[in-house]
């Protein structure tokens, strides 16, 4: 037996009532509570999950409600298998010997460590730019770069699906803001165009990535950089999920295009594969510096990186330009690889090229929820993205693979792929044919009962 799942928690968000009183701020969410509860209750809420123990490639965890779980783990982003690398580790502790837990101030004033301006320099030989500055996350970075760089008189021509913080600092920096199709590099050079005929001395700013996390594809950045130099624009480049994990010493998508500190600006988050919290603004722009450093919310409002954040990165960045850390790019394209064509084997639809990241595409959102329910009892460990986060009907997995999965893991996730979705397409079709709008049945199925069918 299956339980119903009511009409409302069918949908990607609650529904809010519209109210022809004053209402309170806190009291409009208030009103989703209990959808969000909901979700819980029947077992469709794959958000906000805790890990218990240290991240690698098998995790054990508990959803929100406190409900334990484990399995092999597609759902963290550690995609050279290094947040738990002795290493690292080592560095860390030495860190806080010397320096302490903790900045203690803003990276304008007092901040700094020494820690902090070795990685910047390192970082600069590493990426090719005359100047990097380092942030305390990865979305103050790519934030603080847009908003300080543009004023309300310029424009901004970015990719519809480039990251939330791009998009939100082109809003807030200015009114002209220009979003263009995916990819659409054609779209790109035409409102260009346009924007030079209206106004022949405004700022120009193209927002792009190296590598789009729910799509794993890119522009050809190249190209891009060409077009931009042609209208005296400026192109800025996000490689949060490619750098040091893709390209053959670790320095991403632009070492594969063989122009390595050759776009305008780079930005970039180290949560990905370098084992910890922080960004980075690249650039040939000694000034920009110090407009990153005191004209920038995200930067100077804030506290500087910690001595942990900067010691293990530095020790990341350490493997990452060593043969290990090409053994383990190596291992963590192979892994996709096999997780693609295995997916695709089982009829899923897999997007964009390989990558540590594999979006594979599910569409319909209770279908999708249903799945990841039964992904995690089978023991997979998934991420769910849905609607707003991508269109409506295109939800997906963001499965995310590291270097120490095993062909067994890779082989088990296939298989659970296979499981899950043909028991929630089992349960869509007993809700099509038990539908009620009351949503008053709950038999819950034990999830020994849920294998046993599975396994029949």
């Amino acid at each position: 037996m299956f339980e119903n799942i009511p009409g409302e928690l069918r949908t990607s968000l609650p529904a809010v009532e519209k109210h022809n009183h004053p209402v309170n701020l806190l009291s409009r969410w208030d009103e989703s509570g209990d959808w969000w509860e909901q979700r819980v209750q029947f077992k469709i809420d794959p958000y906000q999950k805790y890990s218990t123990g240290r991240v690698g490639s098998f995790i054990e965890g508990a959803h929100r409600d406190g409900t334990p779980f484990s399995g092999n783990n597609f759902a963290s982003q550690d995609y050279l298998s290094l947040s738990s690398h002795p290493k690292l580790i080592e560095a860390a502790k030495a860190a806080i010997d010397t320096y302490g837990l903790h900045s203690a101030g803003s990276a304008a004033l007092m901040g700094n460590t020494a820690l902090s301006v070795a990685l910047e320099r390192r970082l600069e030989t590493f990426l090719g730019y005359d100047d990097v500055v380092v942030f305390p996350i990865g979305w103050a970075a790519g934030y603080g770069a847009v908003k300080t760089l543009v004023k309300p008189t310029d424009h901004v021509v970015i990719d519809i699906l480039a990251h939330a913080c791009l998009q939100e600092a082109a809003r807030d920096a200015t009114d002209n803001v220009h979003m263009h199709s995916h990819l659409n590099l054609r779209a790109v050079e035409s409102r260009l165009a346009r924007i030079r005929r209206e106004d022949e001395t405004c700022g120009i700013l193209v927002v792009t990535e190296t590598l789009f996390s729910m799509d794993s594809d890119l522009p050809n950045i190249p190209e891009l950089q060409e077009i931009c130099r042609r209208f005296n624009a400026t192109l800025l480049v996000d490689c949060a999920h490619d750098l040091g994990a893709l390209g053959e010493t670790g320095r991403g998508k632009l070492e594969d295009f063989g122009i390595v500190g050759g776009v305008d600006i780079l930005v970039g988050a180290f949560s990905k594969s370098f084992a910890s919290m922080g960004g980075f603004v690249a650039s040939n722009s000694k000034g920009l510096r110090f407009g990153l450093r005191g004209q920038c919310g995200p930067s100077t409002f804030t506290n500087a990186m910690s001595p942990i954040q900067a010691a293990t990165i530095l020790a990341a960045l350490d493997i990452i330009e060593s043969e290990e850390g090409a053994e383990r790019r190596r291992r963590l394209m192979a892994n996709s690889i096999r997780l693609r064509e295995g997916l695709e084997a089982e009829g899923f639809e897999v997007l964009g090229k390989p990558s540590a990241v594999v979006p594979m595409l599910i569409g319909d959102i209770l279908l999708a929820r249903l799945m990841t329910r039964y992904a995690v009892d089978f023991g997979g460990i998934v991420n769910l993205v849905e609607h707003p986060a991508v269109a409506r009907n295109a939800c997906r997995w963001r499965l995310q693979v590291m270097a120490d999965h095993t062909d067994e893991q890779i082989d088990a996730m296939i298989e659970v792929a296979g499981k899950a979705r043909e028991m929630a397409e089992m349960h869509c079709e007993w809700l099509s044919a038990n539908d009620n709008s009351e949503g008053n049945v709950e038999v819950v199925p034990a999830v020994a009962e849920i294998r046993a069918a599975a396994a029949e």
